[in-house]
């Protein structure tokens, strides 16, 4: 059998992968591994993080027998390998480290569980292994594979639902809900770099309900901050086997008494249970837009034409998001500057007393909280705090993106504020916490500050906590 033969799910990891050798005395030693990377259709590469026993022996001893295992069918393939080289830079090593590196970074381990070379063994013979398993009891029926779908289709829809969109919240949410209709992809989000500091913020999900929007990823941490340092797509199968042996290695580490050199694991946004994860980077040119993400509680989801079909779809929205924002500021610098008299005091007022909000500002860490529950920060906390004080000022109701770019308290950057992602952000998280308060579109680069509760606001100096 050819190792291109082989289901390359096989390769993935679902089912770890387990390697035998034996030292020049012929005493065996069988481990499991944490990645079998296909390298061309006559080598394997494995991942080397610890100078441990298979090491020195194949290095003493070049052949080794590695079993494979079909995630799908369960079937079991055992290779008889022979150790050539090992890497320890280059495209080779680069791929097989991110993941790792992505697994270290969510486990708090970073610089310590980490690839040391990719070792690379040519694959002299493949067979698969019969009688592995029992046979199945008559009554018990396997699923038929997932029919695959018309993949042509699901890129022309996604193609037509960017094209289409006027607004940047249109246009992630559109991208998203094609993709679950094209590719059943049923939980996804779209993460934008925030200019001001190292990290994403989530402003468009899909399948995570009130958690997905308004999340934050720091750049190098986990999956998702390991594709946007890295500028390159990533894909994980087995996630769950993946952190159960990161977490192994942690506890070796706190054992051996060097806890101090560990951080604390990170919790990052999607799903508790996921098996399988894909994120891709939104590179529009030279600048990382952000970062698309997709993930699955099954362990094998996603398959390299997944890959390549998304890669076109990441490259065609950071385009479509650069356009928009583009279009925007076109509008803006074209349009007069929108001037309203403050408002009779009347109007201020005029609003249902029925239910009494009550909002608290921490500016020590542009925190809001609306009845003592996390509603927003950073940037957009400062907006509303903003539109919230003009409003019990004057009665002021309406705004317009530009006069926010000027404002120097709001702390944008002069290139590249990212004002319409982060006022997306803002009215989803409305929506979610305060429905009472709504941002509504009034023309382009205008909105409106629709309230529909009285409020009461308080600054406070100390942290948020």
């Amino acid at each position: 059998m050819k190792l291109a033969a082989l289901p390359m799910r096989c390769f993935q990891g679902v089912i770890p992968a387990v390697i035998a050798t034996c030292d020049t005395d012929g005493i065996p030693n069988v481990t499991y591994l944490s990645q079998v990377h296909y390298v061309d259709g006559d080598r394997i590469a494995l991942s080397c993080q610890f100078f441990n026993k298979t090491k020195k022996n194949v290095q003493a001893n070049r052949y080794a027998s590695v079993e494979l295992y079909d995630p799908q069918s369960i079937d079991m393939y055992r290779m008889r390998v022979r150790y050539d080289h090992a890497e320890t830079e280059g495209a080779l090593f680069d791929v097989m480290s991110r993941r790792i590196d992505a697994i270290a970074s969510h486990t708090g381990m970073t610089g310590i569980f980490k690839l040391l070379s990719a070792d690379v063994y040519e694959v002299l013979e493949i067979e698969k292994v019969e009688g592995f398993l029992e046979p199945l009891p008559p009554d018990m029926v396997l699923d038929d594979p997932p029919a695959y779908r018309s993949e042509l289709h699901g890129l022309q829809l996604v193609s037509q639902r960017a094209s289409k969109a006027t607004d940047l919240d249109s246009l992630l949410s559109n991208v998203l809900e094609a993709l679950e209709q094209a590719y059943g992809f049923e939980h996804s989000m779209v993460l934008l770099c925030d200019e001001v500091a190292p990290r994403l913020y989530s402003v468009a999900s899909r399948g995570y309900g009130e958690g997905g929007v308004g999340a934050e990823v720091a750049i190098g941490d986990g999956l998702i901050g390991t594709v946007a340092r890295e500028r390159c797509l990533l894909r994980v199968a087995g996630v769950g086997a993946d952190l159960r042996y990161g977490r192994a290695i942690r506890a070796s580490v706190h054992r051996a008494g060097q806890g101090r050199a560990l951080t604390p694991e990170i919790p990052l946004p999607g799903l508790v249970e996921a098996q399988s994860q894909l994120a891709l980077p939104l590179v529009a040119g030279d600048r990382l837009v952000g970062v698309l993400a997709v993930e699955s509680k099954k362990p094998a989801a996603f398959e390299e034409w997944h890959e390549a079909y998304l890669e076109i779809i990441a490259a065609q929205v950071a385009l479509a998001i650069e356009s928009i924002v583009r279009r925007g500021r076109e509008a803006e610098a074209t349009e007069p500057t929108l001037t309203l008299e403050p408002a009779p005091a009347s109007r201020a007022s005029a609003v249902p007393c029925a239910r009494v909000r009550k909002f608290v500002f921490y500016p020590s860490d542009d925190c809001m909280f609306v009845d003592d529950e996390y509603l927003v920060r950073n940037v957009p906390g400062k907006i509303l705090w903003r539109l919230l004080t003009a409003f019990r000022a004057n009665g002021r109701t309406d705004f317009t993106n530009r006069e926010l770019r000027l404002d120097a308290s709001l702390g944008l950057p002069a290139v590249r504020d990212n004002l319409e992602s982060r006022l997306v952000l803002l009215r989803k998280r409305l929506e979610q916490k305060c429905p009472d308060l709504a941002l509504v579109s009034i023309g382009r680069g205008q909105f409106r500050l629709e309230i529909g509760c009285a409020f009461e606001l308080e600054e406070r100096a100390s942290e948020a906590g």
